[in-house]
């Protein structure tokens, strides 16, 4: 089996063989400091999207334009993977609408509960790079099936629970329930665990592949950090409505 695969598609292997060659190489530093421009991007666009929420904006469109958007870049950086340079801070601006919305609905009923959420996300990242760094966790080939395997079936079970919605049938996943919570809990702990994988392969990848894949692996980590921080929020918000 091969050990170079990850559950996140902006670290698989047709995105990385390149048969150009390129005298500079892609290094830590360098995806570093785009993803630092592209949260802060992303972090711009939620104030602004915020701020016109307060105003009594109806900010429903930016809510559902970004999520839209950002699927539709997603999709096209997978067949035009050499389109990341600026493919990437599109789709950093459209998850910047997106997050604004929910981050504002949630800040509507749950005071400074968007504010948490994000420190309990820097928290976890940090948390899961030094786990990675240090071996605690070692990322071995049954690992990474066990990531793989949860992320794909939690991902089937948002997308036929979003073609259900079109029915009018609210799926469990919506809900309150104990059984909802337990399933935010589990999406949560596999979206942060989906980070060793892009850990592991940037760590291979850097100092050979081509700098411009550096945008690649940007793209990589905000998919991950959006989704944890979401799961994050959700959860939260679930809780605080429960108890």
């Amino acid at each position: 089996m091969r050990l170079d695969k990850t559950s996140n598609p902006a670290f698989s292997n047709y995105f990385w063989d390149d048969k150009k060659s390129s005298s500079a190489k892609m290094t830590v530093s360098g995806i570093i400091i785009k993803s630092l421009l592209c949260i802060a991007i992303i972090a711009a666009i939620t104030v602004y999207v915020w701020s016109l929420y307060s105003s009594g904006f109806d900010i429903e469109w930016f809510l559902y334009g970004g999520i839209i958007s950002s699927i539709i870049i997603s999709v096209i950086i997978s067949y035009k993977h050499n389109w990341a340079s600026f493919l990437v801070p599109l789709y950093a601006i459209a998850k910047g609408c997106f997050l604004g919305g929910i981050s504002s609905f949630a800040h509507a009923k749950f005071p400074n509960m968007p504010y948490q959420a994000i420190g309990v996300t820097i928290i976890t990242f940090f948390t899961i790079l030094f786990l990675y760094q240090t071996r605690i966790i070692v990322v071995t080939q049954k690992l990474k099936s066990i990531i793989i395997t949860a992320a794909s079936s939690i991902f089937l079970v948002y997308i036929i629970s979003w073609i259900l919605g079109f029915f009018g049938i609210k799926s469990f996943i919506w809900g309150t329930s104990l059984v909802a919570i337990a399933f935010n809990v589990i999406a949560a702990v596999v979206a942060s665990l989906t980070l060793l994988l892009d850990f592991q392969y940037i760590e291979r990848q850097k100092g050979k592949a081509p700098k411009s894949k550096e945008w690649l692996a940007t793209w990589g980590l905000l998919v991950s950090l959006v989704w944890l921080y979401v799961e994050i929020l959700r959860l939260m918000k679930k809780l605080a409505i429960r108890y």
